[in-house]
């Protein structure tokens, strides 16, 4: 049976559990080969066993995505390798803390955004050259509904989103007329470990699991999608276009 992805380059990052895991998991399955980003070495081992069992392959790269220059450096080390990158998948984030704005100190504002949005904006920089080289350079970024109904106590994480989602559709605006394609992608309420430390008295055996949500980012990395600058929503399996507000 023909892979939907063999041949191709995937960057993940995040990729040592959760949705990021998932993603990588599924895209290696069609014959993606995996660069997996994640702090956490233990969880890219596991990750990779996974893939290595599945008959995929992986590159594990232990990085702190605070480490701008580290990003510069992996791209680096992929132009050489390979030449180019055919996927990218921006799933790393973190949650902040959980408290009203104003009790919120500038050190943990910093760290979410230094994770939610620099670390993506610097990955865009590094990686779109090598995108670029690629025949379908595909890039997904994963969003939050946070970032447009902005709940209280969250807001560190709510700007941040925001933030990432201008960044993302800017970024779309400028690759438009090229064979890139870039989106942004809702998970919505997953089992997951970020989800059980904001919502930690929700039962998680009501949530759909990464697995679930990782099987409709696959496609959106695919050398047959042709939308770009669109936000889809896993929870109503929609591809869903931005308009201005009212």
């Amino acid at each position: 049976m023909s892979q939907l992805l063999a041949s191709r380059v995937a960057l993940v990052t995040g990729a040592s559990r959760g949705i990021g895991y998932a993603t990588a998991r599924a895209l290696a399955k069609q014959g993606a080969h995996i660069v997996a980003v994640a702090r956490t070495q233990g969880g890219l081992e596991e990750l990779d066993d996974e893939i290595r069992k599945d008959g995929g392959s992986a590159t594990l790269v232990p990085l702190s995505l605070t480490d701008v220059d580290g990003i510069a450096r992996l791209g680096a080390a992929l132009n050489e390798r390979h030449g180019k990158l055919d996927i990218l998948v921006g799933n790393a984030g973190v949650a902040g803390p959980s408290s009203p704005l104003g009790h919120i100190d500038l050190k943990p504002w910093n760290e979410v955004m230094a994770i939610n949005v620099t670390a993506n904006f610097q990955l865009i920089r590094c990686m779109e050259p090598l995108l670029k080289q690629s025949d379908a350079g595909r890039a997904v970024f994963v969003t939050s509904a946070a970032a447009s109904l902005a709940p209280a106590y969250i807001g560190p994480y709510t700007a941040s989103k925001a933030a990432l989602e201008a960044l993302v559709r800017v970024w779309a605006h400028e690759t438009a007329s090229t064979a890139m394609r870039v989106n942004l992608f809702n998970p919505g309420p997953i089992r997951t470990r970020m989800r059980a430390s904001v919502f930690p008295g929700e039962d998680p055996m009501t949530l759909d699991t990464p697995e679930q949500a990782a099987e409709y980012i696959v496609p959106m990395c695919a050398p047959d999608w042709n939308e770009t600058g669109r936000f889809y929503d896993y929870k109503t399996r929609t591809l869903m276009s931005f308009r201005p507000p009212a």
